[in-house]
Parts: C-alpha cells; sequence; structure tokens
C-alpha cells in the first residue's frame, strides 16, 4: 500500500480559504480511467489519495501536472519513483494497460484500452474564495496519426466547466469542440505558453520558477542537497560576476599603489649612501690600476729573459746536430766502401768454382723447408690416424689402402648416426609428450584436490569462466556427473556404467533463469574446448517411465537435494533404460542391454563397444560427489609417467653421448679426407735427396783452399757491414731527433 500526498497535509482547523485552490479534477479516458468521466473532489482542501500499487495514483498526479506545466519538462510517474519514459502522454492517451510478448520475434508490445479514433479530456476547477474567483483549466488530446504522440488543444475560462456538460456531444470532428468552446467565451489556445502566461496572470503567479518549483516537488520523496535545491528553485537568480570582477581589480589597484611606495622607499634608503661609496669607489680602482700596469710590466721583462735562454739553446742544438751530420757521412763512406769490398769477394768466390755451392745451398735449404712441411703434416695425420684406430702409412699403397677402409668407415659411421639421430628425434617427441601429459596430470590432481566431484579440470575451467563473467554460483548450474554416482552394491558395474554415461556426466545443467545469459555468453566467446548443456525446464505431471528390472538406472543414485533431482532423474530414466546382463543369452534377449565389459545395443539393432580406454581406468571416472578414488589413481599414473620419463631421459641421454663420439671421429675423418696424395707425407725421400746435396757441398769446400779463404774474408766483411749499417742507423736516428729539437 503506498499514498500520495496533494500539498503540504497540514490538515488544518480553519475551513476558510483564500487563493486559488483546485476543487474538482474530472478525466476522460486518461491512463486505466476509461470510458466514462472520473471525478476526484477536493473541495480546495488538502487530499491523502491512497490505493494499491497499480490503482491509478500516480495517473490522476500526472493528469494535475499535465494541466500547468508544459510537455518538455515533464516526467510522468515520477510520484511512483518510475525511470524516465516509462509512460507517455500517447501509453496515457491510448490506455495502455499491460505488454504482450510475442513468442516468434521475442518481442514485446503493449496492449491499449481504447483506439485511436477517441479522445482524452483533463478538467481542473480552481477556485478563490477570498475573491468569489472561478478558474476552470481543460486539455482535450486526440491521435492524428497511428504513431508519434498525440495532438491536443488547451481551453481556459473564468468559470466553471464540467467534461459532461461542455466536452461532449459535439460529433467525430474535435474541431467543432474547438469552435464550441470559443462561441462560449472560453480561450482556446494550440500552445503552452499563451495558455500558461493566461492562467499564471489569473492565480498571481510572478514568475515562470513557481511553476518548476511546483514540476520539481510533485510527490517529491527525497531531497539531496537542500543548499542546492533552494538555491536553483526557489531564489532569483543574481548575476554577482560583474561586482566581483570590480571588486577583484580595486584590490589590485591598492596592492600596486602599496608595492610603489615600498619601492620608493627602498630607493631612498639605497641611494642615500651612494655619494661615498662612490668616492671610496673611485680610491680602489685607482690602486687596482697601478697594480695591473705592474702585472703587465712583468711580461716583457720575462720575455727577454726567456727569448735570451732559447737563443743559447739554438746554438747548442746546432752544434750538436752538427757534429751527428759528419758522423753519418763518415759511416756511409764506410758502408759504400764495405758494400763494394763485399761485391768483390762474390765476383772472386765466383770466378774460383762458388756459383755451384751457392746454388747447392739454396737447393739444400729448399729441401730443407720441404721436409720439415711434410714432416709436420705426416706427424698431424698419424696423430688422426690413431683416433679412428689406424697405423701410420708406409708407402703409396698403404695410404691408398687406408683412404679406402676410412671411407667405407665414414659410410658406416654416418648410417650410424642417422639411426642414432632418428631414436633421439622419437624419444625427444616422446619425452616432449610425456612432460605435457604429465602436467595436465599435475593441474587435474590439483583441481581435484581443490573440489569433490570427479569432473575433468578443462570443463570444471570452462564452468568457471562462464560463472565468472555471468556472476552465477557454481552450484547453480552442475555437472550432471556431480549428481549421480554408483551404488556401492553395484561396485561391479562401475566400469560399464562410467564408460556409457561419460557424454551426459560432462554436460552442465542449465536452469531456465539462467538460460538465456548462457547462451548468449556460449554464443559471443571462444571456449577453447566442448560444452553440452541441457535446458533444465520444470515438467509437470511427467511420471518416470516403468524401468526395466535389471535396468542400470536402479543402479544409480542422484542427489536427493539437488534441485535438478525431478528433472534428472526422469531423463536418466529415458536415456539409460538399460538391461545389465550377466550372460549372452541374457543380452541376445534384450532389446536394450549392457554388459559388465561396456558393450551395448538398442532395439534398432546397434551394437557398440568402446575400448579406447580400459574399462577399469578410473582416471577418467566422472561420475559421484567423491573424487578420492579418482585422485589416487590419477596419482599412481603420474608416478608411473614420472618413472617412464626418467627412463626415456636416461636412455636419451646414453644416445646422445654415442652421437658425440661418432660425431668426432666423423670430423677426425674429414680431417684425414683432407690428404689426398701420399707425396705430401712422404718427408723421408727429402732426408735422401738433402745428404746427397750435403755431400756434393763438402766435396767442393775441400777441393778449393783459395774458395775457403774468399768465404772466410766475405763472412768477416759482410759481419763488418751489418755493424756499420746499424750504428748508421742510430746516427740518422739521433741527427733526426736533434733537428726537430732545433725546429721546435
Amino acid at each position: 500500500m503506498t499514498s500520495l500526498g496533494l500539498g503540504a497535509l497540514d490538515f488544518a482547523a480553519d475551513d476558510k480559504r483564500t487563493g486559488f485552490r483546485l476543487m474538482r479534477l474530472e478525466v476522460l479516458n486518461w491512463g486505466t480511467f476509461d470510458s466514462r468521466v472520473w471525478t476526484l473532489q477536493l473541495d480546495g482542501r488538502n487530499c491523502l489519495l491512497t490505493g494499491d500499487i497499480g490503482s491509478g495514483k500516480s495517473t490522476l498526479v500526472d493528469a494535475i501536472t499535465t494541466l500547468l506545466a508544459p510537455a518538455q519538462k515533464i516526467n510522468y510517474n515520477k510520484a511512483a519513483g518510475a525511470e524516465n519514459k516509462e509512460r507517455t502522454l500517447r501509453s496515457y492517451v491510448l490506455g495502455h494497460y499491460k505488454a504482450e510478448r510475442n513468442d516468434v520475434t521475442g518481442s514485446t508490445k503493449p496492449v491499449s484500452l481504447r483506439g485511436h479514433n477517441s479522445y482524452s479530456v483533463i478538467l481542473g476547477v480552481f477556485h478563490n474564495s477570498g475573491y468569489a474567483q472561478t478558474v476552470t483549466l481543460a486539455q482535450v488530446f486526440w491521435m492524428k496519426d497511428l504513431i508519434g504522440q498525440p495532438a491536443r488543444f488547451y481551453v481556459a475560462v473564468e468559470r466553471e466547466l464540467s467534461i459532461a456538460g461542455d466536452f461532449t456531444k459535439f460529433g467525430s470532428d474535435v474541431s467543432q469542440l474547438r469552435k464550441r468552446l470559443r462561441t462560449s467565451g472560453a480561450e482556446v489556445e494550440d500552445s503552452f505558453p499563451k495558455y500558461g502566461a493566461w492562467f499564471r496572470r489569473r492565480f498571481g503567479i510572478d514568475n515562470e520558477q513557481a511553476l518548476d518549483l511546483f514540476l520539481q516537488t510533485v510527490s517529491m520523496k527525497a531531497v539531496g542537497n537542500l543548499t542546492d535545491f533552494v538555491r536553483a528553485h526557489m531564489l532569483e537568480p543574481f548575476d554577482v560576476a560583474p561586482r566581483l570582477e570590480a571588486l577583484i581589480n580595486h584590490f589590485e589597484d591598492l596592492s600596486r599603489a602599496h608595492e610603489a611606495v615600498l619601492k620608493a622607499r627602498a630607493q631612498i634608503d639605497l641611494l642615500t649612501p651612494l655619494a661615498g661609496s662612490c668616492r671610496q669607489y673611485q680610491s680602489i680602482v685607482a690602486g687596482v690600476d697601478g697594480l695591473r700596469n705592474c702585472r703587465d710590466a712583468l711580461r716583457a721583462h720575462f720575455s727577454a729573459i726567456k727569448l735570451d735562454l732559447i737563443q743559447k739553446r739554438i746554438e747548442s742544438t746546432t752544434t750538436e746536430w752538427e757534429r751527428l751530420d759528419c758522423l753519418v757521412r763518415k759511416l756511409e763512406a764506410l758502408r759504400d766502401d764495405q758494400r763494394l769490398k763485399s761485391d768483390e769477394l762474390k765476383q772472386a768466390i765466383s770466378d774460383n768454382g762458388g756459383d755451384r755451392i751457392a746454388r747447392l745451398e739454396i737447393e739444400i735449404r729448399r729441401k730443407s723447408e720441404l721436409r720439415d712441411s711434410r714432416l709436420a703434416k705426416a706427424e698431424r695425420y698419424n696423430r688422426l690416424a690413431a683416433t679412428v684406430d689406424e697405423a701410420a702409412a708406409n708407402d703409396e699403397a698403404d695410404f691408398v689402402a687406408q683412404r679406402r677402409r676410412l671411407a667405407l668407415y665414414g659410410e658406416e659411421l654416418r648410417s650410424a648416426d642417422s639411426d642414432l639421430q632418428n631414436q633421439v628425434t622419437e624419444h625427444g617427441v616422446t619425452l616432449r609428450q610425456g612432460k605435457v601429459e604429465l602436467e595436465e596430470l599435475e593441474s587435474e590432481i590439483a583441481s581435484l584436490r581443490q573440489r569433490r566431484s570427479n569432473i575433468d579440470g578443462k570443463q570444471v575451467q570452462i564452468r568457471s569462466g562462464l560463472c565468472s563473467a555471468l556472476g552465477i554460483s557454481e552450484e547453480d548450474i552442475p555437472f550432471a556427473g556431480e549428481l549421480i554416482r554408483l551404488r556401492d552394491a553395484a561396485s561391479e558395474w562401475e566400469g560399464a556404467a562410467e564408460r556409457l554415461l561419460h557424454s551426459f556426466a560432462l554436460s552442465l545443467l542449465v536452469p531456465e533463469v539462467h538460460y538465456k545469459r548462457v547462451t548468449d555468453w556460449v554464443d559471443r566467446f571462444h571456449l577453447r574446448g566442448r560444452l553440452v548443456f541441457f535446458h533444465v525446464r520444470p515438467r509437470r505431471n511427467a511420471d518416470i517411465p516403468e524401468l526395466h528390472r535389471d535396468s542400470l538406472v536402479k543402479k544409480l543414485e542422484v542427489k536427493s537435494e539437488s534441485p535438478h533431482y525431478d528433472w534428472l532423474a526422469r531423463e536418466i530414466s529415458h536415456r539409460f533404460d538399460l538391461a545389465c546382463c550377466s550372460s549372452s543369452e541374457q543380452f541376445s534377449r534384450e532389446p536394450r542391454a549392457i554388459t559388465r565389459s561396456g558393450q551395448t545395443k538398442d532395439p534398432t539393432g546397434r551394437h557398440e563397444k568402446d575400448d579406447r580406454h580400459r574399462i577399469d581406468d578410473r582416471s577418467r571416472y566422472v561420475l559421484g560427489w567423491a573424487n578420492t578414488s579418482k585422485i589416487a589413481a590419477l596419482e599412481e599414473k603420474f608416478h608411473a609417467m614420472e618413472r617412464m620419463l626418467g627412463d626415456r631421459l636416461e636412455l636419451l641421454s646414453k644416445l646422445q653421448s654415442e652421437r658425440t663420439v661418432i660425431g668426432s671421429k666423423l670430423e677426425t675423418l674429414a680431417r684425414l679426407d683432407e690428404f689426398s696424395d701420399f707425396s705430401e707425407l712422404n718427408w723421408a725421400s727429402c732426408v735422401s735427396e738433402i745428404a746427397v746435396l750435403v755431400d756434393e757441398r763438402q766435396m767442393l769446400e775441400v777441393a778449393s783452399d783459395v774458395l775457403r779463404q774468399l768465404n772466410e774474408r766475405l763472412r768477416t766483411n759482410q759481419e763488418s757491414l751489418t755493424a756499420t749499417e746499424a750504428e748508421l742507423e742510430v746516427a740518422r736516428d739521433k741527427r733526426s731527433r736533434t733537428e726537430q729539437r732545433r725546429s721546435d
């Protein structure tokens, strides 16, 4: 029960009233007040209007508001606390009283009490008993077309009118009513401004703000800030900005004047001692100038001393350079003389057979270098061959045979390496897949420990995301498997039941209240998985069918406290009424049957048995509301997989070590393949050739004493030439440095 107050509800004892007061309100075809004239008799007094919710209290208040306020400012049904646009002038004129839903399109449309050919009238009679004045205000509405807002005109007159006596029996044309009212002396207007000005002038309302205040306080239920409300609706606007600006400007002028006085006073205080300070400054400047002149004179004095010292140093450097230049010329002459003498000795040696000895020296040196190069290659080849269990090659035949053996060995190693690579790749893939499965198992175990159901973690994650997004409790949309379990007495049928009900158990049960939101969310988002859910609708008078005496349904138990118990019990009765057969003869007789091993049949003759997973694999079980057995099975599977991955990792490490050894041998074979010719390694032949050349040189040297003396003199002269060239280089360097110092 709600109530609406018109006026201040002061209920004064004095019946005498002054000022215009509402005496009577009449409505025709306004909202749900249909077909006849409805009258609210107030007699100028305060009125308490009560009634049930939806009985029309706000409709009458909106009628008074429509009489006194312009259409653009009215928010209908505000007295009932409704949101904006819940009701409109069109809904009042046509008499909308409910909304019908279209089951095909899903849209709704309002249902009206009246058609577009009807018209509506609101009429209010106001009386001022102090001056014996009466004013009647009225508005007439009708529909011009099927869409849009109604047309209207406004009526005002200084006498009492009524709807029954003045606004009926005018025919089907509203213009006839307009003419009749004007003829009777009433003011008829097509717009609110002229109509509003007319009744404000009669009522003594000087300002439109009074009507705005009236509109704001109609059935007002709360005021947020009273100060703001009074300032906005009860006080005249006052432009204070120019006065504030003038006050600020005047304050700034006073501030500038005060600052100017302070500045002048400070200037006087600063200028008073200025004369004495100027004289002191001039004395100090004169002393500073004298000291600066003395300092400038020192520069010329020390420059003269420095110039004298530099001149003396130049003279000593010049003397040193001349001495070194003389030494350089002397050493150059000595060097040229020694070179000439060396050339003469070489010519004499050549004349006495020295050319052959020189050629022998060159040949012996070349052969020695070749021997050393081949020996180094032979030692490197032998070291590499030893790493692949091969002895050193002694001749060309051994070398060729060895290369053939190494080529075959290389093919064997590459084939073995390819096989090992395939095994490493295979075990690596298995190891990676095993790690992924191990992580999934660990995640699944952790997920199961946080809840009591046996549903897979991926399905639980999808439901959690859905519930989090829609703000729904997970208990409101359970999985079917969370509400079903096998009875303890039927444990031998657990594997068969789990296999048959697996897909159904992973289905969500969505009640009617959440169905549309869940459907929209599932349609909008990518689930990254498969989701099946049932629209759980309440079914009336739907009995559970009669079950087979050995039905699997009788071995199942549905959680009785679940709100989905009735729906789920009926659903599994229809879906899984299969006879549990202990023998093949019974299985053959029954139209719908299941065996302990999981084989099923239906009336069409279709048989099915899915052995992709073991029937006793508890890690795949999804029924029941206790998951200790599934956690134990998953943990056992987790530890077994850990051991398997450890063995695979150890085997993979062993295979990689074998590949490393083979790779090292292949690298050695590649280096051995660089030696393609045995002559590159045959250093012994060079030793024999060097021995022959040394013997020939010794024979030539023994045969000539003159040649031996000439060689001795040449050796002594070349040693002296080398010493002279070294001394000359030092003398030239000293002369260059001395020249640089003199130039600086």
